[in-house]
């Protein structure tokens, strides 16, 4: 019996507002422009991200694609990352299009923006997914056939748009009171769709190597290669697909050189191929190769973050819902302003890391916010944007707009 393997790797990373004071209102208009000796310098992360974590997994994973002819992946990169990357790391730019053309990397389709857009305004969020997909097909000459949301945000309201966008492919996470008695290791069709197909999340297993990887404290502690291929192989009866999705700055730089990771990646493909049915395929691959099991019914929202696996992350204080609410209320001002910074900014805006920093969980969630965030305190982070957010509406009276 076949039983695939399919790996992806979402690359991301946002335009981080520097600490942006209420006396630069109307006087600065440069939200994310880098300052030297702060957290959120933008330049320093990306030379940091590459060097530790986009370079080295590019160059292992070009390897691997030419000595395996079974071993396939999928990628997402949003285009904040992009933009960064063209204007400070080409060589990691053309490193992932190395990547693209060896005809054995699908590149999956999302928001520019890496955006919420599509639970706050339907309009915004098409443009961000048509402005991401002319950018993925200028770059690398592919147009995606797979989508997903921002942190895998998805619900059946999103999975009937992407049906009827022409899309073979939507993903999201694998979470047991979604699921049921359901295994996420089938192929599924979501409700009130004809032609798209779900894949979910192996969570347990993704999380495995993105989030436990390196814990001496973990009872599994050290993982192989070897220990990981036989779980997923034993992972549920008559499974078909074991859906492995996570960050790309897993390797690298959430999990250091030091703790194994890439040694971990370089024998993978070696030990998964060892038994004979097994391949790796990428999502739109997957869905091509396997039938649908079933329906899945997914109508709240679902997303891949904390243990709620919802949008509370983002929304779950009312500095969030504020800052949220504010910023989209902008929109038909920002498009009637026909001001292209004025437009790209607001954009910038909408980014979700802008609200993550924002959250004021405690216990392991709240540490995994704080591990992520450039700023001192949620409360900063707040601040900061609605400096920027005033600036914004300033500009806009300047062009004679109303708000």
């Amino acid at each position: 019996m076949s039983k695939s393997m399919v790996l992806y790797l979402h690359a991301h990373q946002p335009k981080r507002i520097k600490p942006y004071s209420i006396f630069q209102v109307g006087k600065d208009h440069q939200y994310f422009e880098d300052e030297p000796g702060v957290d959120a310098n933008n330049e320093l992360i990306i030379n940091k991200v590459s060097d530790k974590s986009y370079l080295p997994t590019n160059y292992l994973l070009k390897k691997l694609l030419l000595e395996h002819s079974e071993f396939k992946l999928s990628l997402s990169i949003t285009g904040t990352l992009i933009e960064q990357l063209e204007q400070w790391r080409p060589d990691v730019l053309e490193s992932f299009k190395e990547l693209v053309s060896t005809g054995k990397v699908e590149i999956l389709s999302e928001t520019y923006y890496h955006s919420l857009a599509f639970f706050y305004s339907r309009a915004e969020f098409v443009k961000q997914v048509n402005l991401h997909t002319k950018k993925i097909y200028e770059l690398f000459g592919v147009i995606p056939t797979s989508f997903r949301n921002t942190e895998l945000s998805y619900n059946n309201d999103l999975a009937y748009w992407a049906d009827q966008a022409g899309y073979k492919a939507i993903i999201t996470e694998g979470w047991e009171p979604v699921l049921g008695w359901k295994s996420p290791n089938f192929v599924y069709r979501p409700s009130y769709t004809k032609n798209i197909k779900l894949l979910m999340k192996n969570y347990k297993l993704s999380d495995d190597i993105a989030f436990r990887f390196s814990n001496q404290n973990w009872e599994e502690w050290p993982l192989d290669a070897k220990k990981f291929s036989h779980w997923a192989s034993e992972s549920g009866q008559d499974s078909e697909v074991i859906n492995i999705f996570m960050d790309y700055e897993t390797f690298g730089e959430h999990q250091w050189k030091s703790t194994g990771i890439f040694k971990f990646l370089e024998h993978l493909p070696k030990e998964w191929l060892k038994t004979h049915g097994h391949d790796f395929k990428t999502i739109a691959g997957a869905v091509e190769s396997y039938p649908s099991r079933d329906s899945i019914d997914i109508p709240q929202i679902l997303t891949w973050a904390d243990t709620e696996r919802d949008l509370t992350a983002w929304t779950g204080n009312e500095m969030q819902v504020d800052a949220l609410n504010t910023l989209y209320s902008l929109e038909s001002s920002v498009m009637q302003s026909e001001d292209k910074k004025i437009i790209e900014d607001w954009r910038h805006l909408q980014t979700g890391d802008n609200f993550y920093y924002m959250c004021t969980k405690w216990f392991n969630d709240g540490d995994v916010h704080a591990y992520f965030s450039p700023y001192d305190s949620p409360y900063k982070a707040f601040i900061y944007f609605m400096n920027a957010y005033r600036d914004l509406t300033v500009r806009l009276i300047q062009e004679g707009i109303k708000i």
